[in-house]
């Protein structure tokens, strides 16, 4: 049957226009059946035991298109490797053995699949039916796509759902998907507002990385004007996600393969499951740059480079999406260093590795922003409980996407490499671990986006409370409200070396504006112990309300240390009747 005919039975027969119908009617049940093979009669996999730890986390930045599984408190990980591989990890002190029982239960899993039709996933299902095979708690391309619709009906002055690029087969004709960006920050607020971009799931077999950037959306969404701090961020702060940077490939993963790069058909074949272009090793600042050791020239390779440059649309539409969202403010050299004030964070969330990472990965060379990245990286690890770490492994990598954001632009990069055990984690992992972890995180960023190489070196605040109630019920105006507060330096990880800590030494708090705009009246905290001379301290204030007006103000929250660093402001809301 040809594609048009076959497109026009999936709409008559699931009622189901748009693209889920489209990949659909495009990627057949045999040729999924096929690519399930194909994938079976792969056995080059391996359980690698580890000299330690150190090394274990070094190899899993070098070799993450090999990783399918870590252990590292039980000494080993699992991997796909070719012979070149095991003969560079060999060289580190890394033994292996072929992971037997791994191939059979991945096998067990893909016969079930193939079983069910061979490709339940490429569509949407009927009511009832999980999205995603044995993973309700993951959305697929297409319940990610209504979910960021349905923010913007329902919030639709915070909201903007932004069409900036189609994907490799949508640009062939065959299918394939608009490359999208949900853009969140209050419409009613004026200015030039500092932007967190975060983009999740180029690498496509990592299910957790989309929906954790998904829940993001709809913490700061739901929490508008029920919470402070989501209220403050959407009000003065743009927070940007790029939900599925590699929608083609995603749909393939969502079938049961462990798919990684995009779809395109022009390398490796058309039929093979290793086609495609491995996008994050695609980008233009630091392509190739590595002499072979940080991406692959060779098609077939789960780290293929693509031919050239930014060769890829969806590398394309990141790239030139990126470059709307901040000005230039680094030069061309490795050397060059972005000025201390530039503003924005670019995120960009994988699985599995348990790092958070800043740049440089081409180079052992540190990048010149390199402490006050290291430093902020180690506040996102003090929430999610990853190694800190520069992104160099082993071995190098090439192309990335943060080449474009730091190596190019100048604005602080990080990856997050999510995860508890491999790319399929459970939906139990998921929720009771990767979720709770990682939303704080993300939420810090979005703090601290104004100036991400000052604000991290400033101590935190915590645990904001207003006397008589005055968060939740509404007082007079004229009460009398104590405000105390915690307020910390020590909030790092230090899992992988040590971050500079230092005295507090004030704490303030602003009314309705917030302290860096112009019209804030700052107000002194006190030491609940009189006296500023810790790195942690109790601090405290009276709020005055005479002439605040009646219904919802804000109260801003923040604290410096003995480095001269304001931290992140902590907000709490005060109602006056």
């Amino acid at each position: 049957m040809k594609p048009a005919l076959i497109a026009a039975a999936c709409v008559a027969a699931l009622g189901l226009p748009g693209p889920g119908c489209s990949a659909w009617a495009l990627e057949s049940a045999d040729e999924i059946r096929d690519l399930m093979s194909q994938e079976q009669r792969q056995d080059n996999i391996y359980k690698v035991t580890v000299p330690n730890e150190k090394l274990a986390r070094r190899a899993a930045i070098s070799f993450h298109d090999a990783l399918l599984e870590v252990h590292y408190a039980e000494g080993y990980l699992i991997m796909q490797l070719d012979a070149d591989a095991r003969t560079r990890l060999e060289a580190f002190g890394f033994t292996m053995q072929r992971a037997d029982d791994w191939i059979e239960q991945r096998n067990q899993r893909l016969e079930k699949l193939k079983s069910l039709g061979g490709a339940p996933l490429l569509g949407r299902q009927a009511a009832g039916t999980e999205s995603i095979p044995g993973f309700s708690c993951y959305e697929t391309v297409e319940e990610t796509f209504d979910a960021a619709q349905a923010i913007v009906s329902a919030y639709p002055k915070l909201a903007q759902w932004v069409d900036v690029g189609d994907s490799w087969q949508k640009t062939q004709g065959a299918g394939g998907y608009d490359i999208r960006v949900l853009k969140l920050g209050n419409a009613d607020v004026g200015g030039d507002k500092p932007k967190l971009f975060v983009n999740s799931a180029i690498h496509a077999r990592e299910y957790a990385t989309a929906p954790l950037a998904l829940a993001f959306a709809r913490q700061l969404t739901d929490g508008w004007g029920k919470d402070a701090d989501a209220t403050w961020i959407l009000d003065h702060h743009e927070v940007h996600l790029m939900l599925h940077t590699n929608p083609d490939g995603r749909k393939k993963a969502e079938t049961g393969l462990l798919w990684r790069k995009n779809t395109n058909t022009n390398y490796c074949g058309v039929t093979s499951n290793s086609r495609g272009a491995d996008l994050n090793r695609n980008f233009t600042f630091s392509w190739n740059t590595t002499g072979g050791l940080g991406s692959s020239g060779r098609e077939c390779d789960e780290t293929y480079r693509g031919p050239s440059a930014g060769s890829e649309p969806e590398t394309q539409a990141m790239e030139a999406y990126v470059r709307k969202l901040w000005p230039d403010r680094r030069g061309p050299d490795l050397d060059d260093k972005a000025p201390k004030n530039t503003s924005g964070v670019h995120i960009d969330v994988h699985s599995v590795a348990q790092l958070v990472m800043w740049p440089y990965g081409e180079t052992t060379q540190p990048a010149p922003n390199g402490p006050a990245l290291e430093e902020m990286g180690r506040r996102l690890a003090y929430f999610n409980g990853y190694e800190p770490t520069q992104a160099i492994g082993l071995y190098y990598t090439d192309g990335t996407t943060r080449s474009v954001s730091y190596g190019e632009l100048g604005v602080a990069a990080f990856t997050i490499e999510l995860g508890e055990n491999n790319f399929f984690e459970s939906c139990a992992l998921y929720e009771s671990k990767v979720l709770p972890d990682n939303l704080p995180a993300l939420r810090y960023a979005a703090k601290v986006v104004r100036t991400p190489y000052i604000t991290p070196g400033g101590p935190d605040v915590t645990g904001v409370k207003l006397s008589n109630n005055a968060a939740t019920k509404k007082v007079p105006a004229g009460t009398q409200v104590k405000l105390t507060a915690a307020t910390t330096d020590l909030r790092f990880n230090n899992s992988n070396g040590v971050a500079p800590t230092q005295t507090i030494t004030q704490a303030e708090y602003t009314i309705d504006t917030p302290p860096w705009s112009a019209g804030a009246q700052p107000r002194a905290l006190a030491a609940a112990d009189g006296r500023f001379n810790s790195k942690t301290e109790n601090v405290t204030g009276t709020i005055d309300t005479t002439g605040l007006s009646s219904g919802r103000h804000i109260v801003f929250v923040r604290a410096r240390d003995a480095s001269n660093a304001w931290g992140p402001v902590t907000a709490s809301f005060l109602r006056i009747r």
